[in-house]
């Protein structure tokens, strides 16, 4: 397991569905290594505090391996001409990673890298602005049925994280999974 990618993003103004909205989705790539503290990355900002951030929400993970699912949603949405390149931070998450799936994590997990850690606390839940930044209005849909959400991870201990540095799991209580949290929360949302 391995960090492929680590992103930050600022605030700003963006055109989405004909208004003006403040977001912080689309994230950069850090060189070196990045500090890690208890309210995430260092030059990483949300928009939306009563949906993103905070202690629970702290720094958003990815899975390296669904990128190739996008990139064939963005394919049928007829978006491949246009800009077929996907750079790790598209999906607005803090780290790319490679090796840890959703289906392998579960909230309570433990993440231990050199110089830090961080533990698993609860799903993504897609938002319009991800269709936004996907560039199709089908997007949120795609994220929910395929249950490629991502995950996000509180800060245990502060310290710093380095794209290619290697990480160990450490199992939690394994009570609730991230996909079962996922379902739950959509379901929820449904009635």
């Amino acid at each position: 397991m391995q960090i492929q990618g680590i992103q930050v993003g600022s605030a700003r103004k963006a055109l989405m569905g004909g208004r003006a909205i403040l977001t912080a989705i689309r994230k950069t790539a850090v060189l070196g290594p990045v500090a890690v503290q208890a309210l995430g990355l260092e030059g990483d900002e949300q928009a939306d505090l009563s949906v993103h951030g905070g202690l629970e929400k702290a720094v958003y993970a990815y899975p390296s391996e669904h990128y190739a699912f996008w990139r064939e949603q963005r394919t049928r949405a007829g978006l491949a001409d246009i800009d077929d390149q996907l750079p790790w931070g598209a999906m607005g998450e803090n780290l790319t990673l490679s090796g840890l799936l959703e289906a392998d994590v579960w909230v309570g997990d433990v993440l231990e890298f050199a110089h830090c850690r961080l533990r698993v606390d609860q799903p993504r839940e897609p938002c319009f602005k991800f269709n936004a930044a996907m560039g199709f209005n089908t997007a949120v849909k795609a994220m929910a049925q395929s249950g490629f959400c991502g995950f996000y991870l509180s800060v245990d201990q502060p310290g710093t994280l380095q794209a290619g540095e290697s990480f160990v799991l450490h199992p939690g209580p394994r009570r609730v999974s991230i996909p079962e949290r996922f379902n739950a929360k959509l379901f929820k949302h449904m009635r």
